[in-house]
């Protein structure tokens, strides 16, 4: 139990650093998510809940004097597990508001007895961002083009067109080494969470560069599931790694017009 909401936790890190893509949708204009959007997801060891976890978007906001997305991941055990484990970690993300880089970004990480405040600076006129961890010597590494954090390539992710392109690669950074992902579209099915029944694009990243758990581990596989329509939601997600079986799965959603029912068979009791 004293791993379970660590890995769990890495796991929807993964899934935001692996959701790596590498071209938008022909709707270049339109973005599925607005300040005000609020997912909210119950995270489970197999059938036994362990935590809850929110994606949220906040208003807009000025980083850098770049008018900029700012986007919110907050994980945290529930009381049960708090007893052996304690998680309590947010991650805050800047994007640009045209959404072609990240700006900002910093993690607050709280589990058990690990402590970290990491945060990550974006020079795009030096081409480098520089990554400190609460006082240690900031660490400085040059950044591809078009390069995102691992919270803000979740939200790009959300603006491509998955039905033209089955493979997607794109760059992103946590500020102390580059990465190249890579996610595949694997197929299409309707599933029911808690906060409805949606039809879904099914994802799956490639695992081959994750260390700790998953590491040389080839049964390790991530599966994804996001709406099937304008909206891109994240609906659920599981993962076999070597401790065990989690999900995450969705259990509300804010900020959106609930008349956008493109493919969504939500609440359709």
């Amino acid at each position: 139990m004293q791993r379970l909401l660590s890995v769990i936790y890495l796991l929807i890190s993964f899934f935001i650093a692996s959701a790596i893509f590498c071209s938008v949708s022909s709707a270049e204009n339109y973005f599925p998510f607005q300040p005000g959007e609020k997912m909210h997801f119950v995270l489970k060891y197999g059938v036994i809940p362990a935590g809850e976890a929110t994606l949220e978007v906040r208003e807009m906001n000025e980083m850098q004097g770049i008018e900029a997305y700012h986007f919110v991941l907050t994980a945290r055990s529930n009381p049960f597990v708090d007893m052996f484990f304690k998680v309590r970690d947010r991650i805050d993300s800047y994007a640009d508001a045209a959404m072609n880089h990240s700006l900002y970004y910093r993690k607050d990480q709280n589990e058990g007895k690990t402590r970290r405040d990491i945060r990550v600076n974006f020079d795009w006129d030096e081409k480098q961002s520089t990554y400190v961890n609460f006082d240690t010597e900031p660490k400085v590494i040059s950044l591809l083009p078009r390069t995102f954090d691992p919270l803000a390539i979740f939200y790009y992710s959300r603006l491509l067109d998955l039905e033209k392109e089955k493979i997607f690669e794109h760059p992103v950074t946590d500020g102390e080494k580059n990465m190249m992902g890579v996610l595949r579209v694997i197929g299409r099915e309707t599933i029911s969470v808690p906060a409805g029944t949606y039809e879904t694009l099914v994802l799956e990243p490639d695992l081959k560069k994750v260390d700790g758990v998953f590491f040389k581990d080839e049964r390790a596989k991530i599966k994804i599931w996001l709406s099937d329509d304008e909206r891109r939601l994240l609906v659920k997600m599981k993962s076999r790694v070597k401790v065990g079986s989690f999900v995450a799965e969705l259990v509300t959603v804010e900020g959106h017009d609930e008349s956008i029912k493109v493919s969504s068979l939500r609440n359709s009791e």
